[in-house]
C-alpha cells in the first residue's frame, strides 16, 4: 500500500435500513454481505466496494 493511501474506512452512517427494492442499505450503499464482511476484506475489496457506493445510492434518488 502506498502511503498516499490511507486504510479505507466504514461508510456506515448509522442509517442502517436495507431497501428490499434496491437490495442494499439505504444509508451507506453496502449489500448484506459487504456490511457483514467488511472487518474481514482487505484493503483493496474495500476500495472496490466504496467505489460502487454512489451509482448505488444514486439509484435510490432516481426511483424514489
Amino acid at each position: 500500500m502506498s502511503q498516499e493511501q490511507s486504510q479505507p474506512k466504514s461508510p456506515c452512517k448509522r442509517v442502517c435500513a436495507i431497501s428490499a427494492r434496491a437490495g442494499f442499505c439505504i444509508g451507506c450503499g453496502r449489500k448484506m454481505k459487504e456490511i457483514g464482511g467488511w472487518s474481514g476484506f482487505s484493503d483493496d475489496e474495500k476500495r472496490a466496494v466504496l467505489a460502487q457506493l454512489p451509482a448505488r445510492l444514486a439509484t435510490l434518488k432516481t426511483t424514489s
